[in-house]
């Protein structure tokens, strides 16, 4: 086997083990089929489950570690960790007040 199929999304993005969106800096992490047939059932489940995604077979090398070796040309920029961008989000959410707090009553 030295070649495997992975499948990438209209952003750029490729599909994990966990049915997760990556952004493919950890090839070790993304779906991979040996064979063509098992990678398009793949995508036909991608597919029935979000139609708005358009998704599309990648065939990739393996490098010595039995990884895809990904294109530098077809990676998407990086993404933001998961555990960064829900801390920017609350900050913008404003938490400034207690965990627990009663919210203030309408004035009536």
């Amino acid at each position: 086997m030295s070649e495997v199929y992975i499948i990438q999304n209209q952003d750029k993005l490729f599909l994990s083990k966990q049915r997760a969106w990556l952004d493919g800096r950890d090839p070790a992490s993304l779906y991979r089929s040996a064979h063509k047939d098992e990678a398009v059932n793949e995508k036909f489940e991608v597919n029935a489950k979000d139609y708005s995604q358009r998704v599309s077979l990648v065939r990739c090398p393996l490098n010595e570690r039995g990884q895809p070796q990904i294109d530098p040309d077809i990676l998407p920029p990086p993404q933001p960790k998961a555990s960064q961008s829900l801390s920017l989000a609350l900050d913008e959410a404003g938490t400034d007040s207690e965990p627990g707090a009663a919210a203030p009553a309408e004035s009536q």
